[in-house]
């Protein structure tokens, strides 16, 4: 994750670059239940309204929230299926708030209604993070729900006037690329907080996605937009925390956007971004499903690690005798092609490793979803060879949402 409007700040506020300090655990995004009142057709973890086996118990979730603590972890996201649909949500969340964990709920917003807003307040939720996929039937329309949309918006500004952080997050596709300058109207209309771009991880229906130079440069206008927004927000004294995900390469684009308008801060914003080393899949971004099963982030529910039920994840976290972990842990990353070439390695990490392995089957190829030039990250033309798509198979992996 990118965060936008932290860097664009230290260029409007240049201050003496401070000592990197890693964190002591990775974020820990937690599918705590499948089920879900919506069936979105862009759901990772094919979630239905149903309930499903071998969910882990308020008592077992309890006993990794202790294990997480010890072990350095201090940032929870929540999530499903809706986790308003698990009837112990408010027990955990409170547990988790009163254990000194920063708690987010990341949610479809349709259940945050005038009955329970409050309770979702009084648990301490530091953020509640809602999905808008565009502007009301766009919206309707990938969540399959007509009035989907106004009940999401107004789940949010609940939230919003119980004094709540609240997020939107939208992840833009060939079909809803149209309502984002919308959606940044809205976030500043109804003094949203936070707005997170999520750049698609599609999958073996990469055939069809992977037409580079139309999806390439949509890109690149949906990154200028939200800098361009970000930056508004910034130089008019009312800022929001615009940060994007899924695609590393945002802060390569975002390094050379300051060369051209902070030019004398952009060595010093150079550092900043060496500093946050990109992709952290593995190493500062871990998942736990609704089962226990623990994978190196939420995209990667293919790569089971381990089940807390099994071994604590302190234990599974750190081994790397799986060779997806051993890899992602490596610095440099042991990419290929194109992302081995590219002068810009430290600061991306090899990007989104889980899209190169999706489309080709290796974990290690080049990023198809790298949207810079050759140029821009010191790459001769001709000096690699694009890695080959592996076939798709209906229904073997989906396009994922964050």
């Amino acid at each position: 994750m990118l965060r936008l409007s932290h860097y664009l700040h230290t260029l409007l506020h240049p201050a003496p670059l401070a000592s990197a300090r890693p964190p002591a655990g990775p974020v820990v995004i937690w599918n705590l239940i499948r089920r879900c009142n919506l069936t979105c057709q862009h759901c990772y973890s094919t979630s239905a309204d149903k309930d499903f086996d071998g969910e882990l118990s308020t008592d077992e979730v309890f006993t990794v929230l202790d294990d997480l603590y010890a072990f350095g972890v201090r940032v929870l996201i929540l999530s499903g299926g809706e986790p308003l649909l698990r009837p112990d949500i408010f027990t955990i969340g409170r547990r988790a708030r009163d254990m000194g964990f920063y708690v987010g709920l990341s949610s479809n917003g349709t259940l945050i209604d005038a009955a329970n807003v409050g309770r979702i307040a009084d648990t301490g939720f530091d953020y509640v993070g809602v999905s808008l996929d565009g502007i009301g039937a766009t919206h309707d329309r990938f969540r399959r729900m007509d009035g989907g949309f106004a009940r999401a918006l107004d789940g949010i500004c609940l939230a919003r006037d119980v004094g709540i952080k609240v997020g939107v997050r939208y992840t833009m596709t060939e079909d809803n690329a149209h309502d984002l300058p919308a959606l940044l109207q809205l976030v500043a209309d109804e003094g949203i907080d936070k707005f997170y771009f999520s750049h698609l991880n599609y999958a073996g229906r990469g055939n069809k996605h992977r037409d580079s130079d139309a999806r390439h440069a949509r890109t690149r206008w949906a990154m200028d937009l939200l800098l361009d927004a970000c930056h508004a927000h910034l130089r008019a004294g009312d800022p929001r925390d615009f940060v994007t995900g899924n695609n590393d390469a945002d802060g390569i684009y975002l390094l050379q956007w300051a060369a051209r308008h902070y030019p004398a801060e952009a060595p010093a914003l150079q550092q900043r971004l060496l500093q946050w080393g990109g992709n952290a899949s593995g190493v500062n971004v871990a998942n736990i499903d609704n089962v226990g099963n623990v994978h190196p982030d939420t995209m990667w529910w293919q790569v089971t690690l381990g089940n807390v039920r099994e071994r604590p994840f302190s234990a599974i976290w750190p081994d790397t005798s799986h060779p997806l972990m051993a890899g992602l842990k490596q610095r440099p990353r042991p990419v290929t092609g194109r992302c081995a070439a590219c002068a810009h390695l430290a600061i991306c990490n090899g990007n989104t490793r889980v899209r190169a392995w999706q489309l080709t089957g290796d974990y290690w190829a080049a990023d198809p979803a790298c949207y810079l030039t050759d140029a821009e990250i010191g790459v001769t033309p001709g000096s690699y060879t694009l890695p080959a798509l592996t076939p798709w198979r209906r229904g073997s992996i989906r396009e994922v949402q964050a």
